[in-house]
C-alpha cells in the first residue's frame, strides 16, 4: 500500500518562493495529490488484483469474467429495496423480465482510474498557466531576502535593487495581477465544472451523492435505499449469449462480484465533500478578490496587516501611490521576505516616493 503512494511524494515539496495563496494551493497541490493517489489506488486494485468475479453455469469463469468486465454489468432498480436473502439476492439483484423491467448498466468502473488522473491534470492547468505567466518574477525580486541571516552589505544591495525596480516600474504591474486573478477564476470554474463532469460520468448520481449518503442513515431499514449500493453495487448481473447445439441462441444469467466498488464508493463520497468545500472556499476567495480590486481602503488594511512592523504612515503613503497591480506584487513580496527586511523595504519605498513627488513639484519652477 505504501508503495502505491510513494510516487506522489514528489508533489509534497515546499516551494521556496510562494507565488499564490492557500486556496490556490488547495487546487493544484492538495487536490492533485488526492486525485493521483486515488487513481493509483484504483489502478493497483484493478490491474494487479481481481476486479470482477462472475458465477454462471456452463461458461468458463475466466471467459465470463472477461466478458462482463468488457461489456458491463447491470442491476434492476426495482430490486434495490427488500430483505437481502429473502426478497432479493443482493440490493439491485433479483429476477426480472427482459423488456419489461428497467435495468441499469454500469460501465464506469473500467474508466475510474483514467478519469481521476484526467481530473488531476485539469486541476493543475491554472497553476501551470500562472507559473508560465509569472515567469519567476517574484523569485528574482526576493533574492534570498526571505532569510533573516543576510550580511548588511548584501542585504542593502538587494534592497536597493528591489526598491529601484519597484519605483522604476510603478503602475506597470496591472497585467501581472490580472493574469493571477484570471487563474483564480479558472480554479473556481474548474471545480464547478468537475462536479458536473463527475455527475455526467456517474449517470447523474454524483450531484446529490454525498447528501444521499447522509440521509440514508435516517431512514427506516426496510424502506431505505443505500445510495452507495445504487451507484456502486458490489454484486451485479451479467447476461452471456452463445449458440446452443442446435444453433439457437442461448442466454445465461450470471452473478458478478465487483470488489473494486468497495473502494470506489468511498473515493466518491470523499470527493463529493471535498469538491463542495473547495467550491465554497473558491467562491469566497473570488468575492474577496473582487473586494480587493474595487476597495483601495481594504488594500491599505491588508498591506498594513502584512507589514505590521512598518510605520503606519509609511504603509499608507505606499498604499496610496500603488494601483492594484503594484499592491498585488508588493503584497506577494511580503509573503516571502523576512518581516524585518520587509519593514525596511516599505520604509525605503515611502522615502523614494516622497522624493519623487518633491522632484516632480520642483521641475516646473526649475524650468
Amino acid at each position: 500500500m505504501f508503495d502505491v503512494f510513494g510516487s506522489v511524494k514528489g508533489l509534497l515539496k515546499i516551494d521556496q518562493v510562494c507565488i499564490d495563496n492557500n486556496v490556490f494551493r488547495m487546487h493544484y497541490k492538495a487536490t492533485v495529490i488526492i486525485l493521483i493517489a486515488f487513481s493509483l489506488l484504483v489502478t493497483s486494485r484493478q490491474y494487479i488484483g481481481d476486479p470482477i468475479d462472475c458465477i454462471v453455469d456452463e461458461i468458463p469463469l475466466g471467459v465470463m469474467d472477461t466478458y462482463c468486465w468488457i461489456y458491463s454489468t447491470f442491476t434492476v432498480p426495482e430490486r434495490l429495496t427488500g430483505v437481502t436473502g429473502r426478497d432479493v439476492v443482493q440490493p439491485g439483484v433479483g429476477s426480472h423480465v427482459e423488456g419489461k423491467d428497467a435495468v441499469k448498466y454500469h460501465k464506469y468502473y473500467q474508466w475510474v482510474c483514467f478519469v481521476l488522473f484526467f481530473q488531476a491534470i485539469l486541476f493543475y492547468v491554472p497553476r501551470y498557466l500562472w507559473k508560465s505567466w509569472e515567469g519567476g518574477r517574484l523569485k528574482m525580486l526576493v533574492m534570498d531576502l526571505n532569510s533573516p541571516i543576510v550580511n548588511d552589505e548584501c542585504k542593502n544591495d538587494r534592497k536597493k535593487i528591489l526598491v529601484d525596480y519597484f519605483i522604476g516600474n510603478l503602475n506597470r504591474h496591472n497585467f501581472y495581477a490580472f493574469r493571477f486573478f484570471v487563474c483564480e477564476a479558472l480554479n473556481f470554474v474548474n471545480v464547478i465544472g468537475q462536479i458536473y463532469f463527475v455527475d455526467f460520468f456517474l449517470d447523474g448520481e454524483f450531484s446529490t451523492y454525498g447528501s444521499d449518503v447522509l440521509k440514508f442513515t435516517e431512514m427506516e431499514p426496510d424502506e431505505r435505499i443505500d445510495p452507495m449500493a445504487r451507484v456502486f453495487p458490489k454484486v451485479t448481473k451479467c447476461t452471456f449469449h452463445k449458440y446452443g447445439p442446435s444453433g439457437d441462441v442461448q442466454k445465461f444469467d450470471g452473478l458478478c462480484v465487483l470488489p473494486l466498488n468497495i473502494v470506489n464508493e468511498k473515493i466518491y463520497v470523499f470527493l463529493w465533500f471535498w469538491f463542495i468545500i473547495l467550491s465554497i472556499l473558491s467562491g469566497i476567495s473570488l468575492i474577496y478578490r473582487i473586494a480587493v480590486v474595487v476597495g483601495p481602503k481594504l488594500r491599505h488594511l491588508l498591506l498594513r496587516a502584512r507589514s505590521r512592523l512598518a510605520e503606519s504612515e509609511e504603509v499608507e503613503l505606499v498604499a496610496n501611490k500603488c494601483n492594484i497591480g503594484d499592491w498585488f506584487l508588493l503584497y506577494q513580496l511580503g509573503k516571502n521576505i523576512d518581516p524585518l527586511i520587509y519593514k525596511e523595504v516599505i520604509s525605503d519605498l515611502s522615502r523614494e516616493m516622497v522624493e519623487d513627488e518633491h522632484s516632480a513639484h520642483k521641475r516646473p519652477f526649475d524650468a
